[in-house]
């Protein structure tokens, strides 16, 4: 606005700014309308979420300690499984398929486990990349 108020022209302070040229005018015509309080952040609409940031903190928890410490037969999470724990622990209902976008909004990502045959030999497979993977690995041209 200081820009604006100064006289330069809208499409010389969106280039100055990096922003479109009609975000200008929207900000000015919200200067002109609300004054500089018009340019203040807005809430977002919607639906309030149904877990705060403290039930959001304690799942969290609840996920770390592990799927088996909540009751739950294997360590493996899903998406039906963190569903029913937090019906369990806030009475709350979220969709199966909201569950997937909870997480990743709390910084969970989807990992599937990594599955190893029982027959593994830990130490024959750390020999065999210790000695014969260098030997046999291709190395980049000069």
């Amino acid at each position: 606005m200081e820009l604006l108020e100064e006289g330069w022209q809208p499409v010389e302070v969106a280039r100055k700014l990096g922003v479109d040229r009609r975000s200008v005018r929207r900000w000015r015509a919200a200067v002109k309308e609300g004054g500089r309080r018009g340019l203040s952040a807005k809430p977002t609409p919607g639906r309030p979420q149904k877990l705060d940031a403290q039930g959001r903190q304690h799942l969290e928890k609840r996920l770390l300690e592990g799927a088996r410490a909540c009751g739950f037969e294997t360590d493996l999470w899903t998406c039906r499984r963190v569903a029913e724990l937090i019906r369990r622990e806030f009475g709350v209902t979220y969709h199966v398929d909201h569950i997937g976008r909870l997480l990743r909004s709390m910084g969970w990502t989807p990992q599937k486990p990594t599955r190893k045959a029982r027959e593994r030999d830990e130490e024959r497979i750390q020999g065999w990349i210790c000695r014969d993977w260098p030997r046999v690995k291709k190395t980049p041209r000069a």
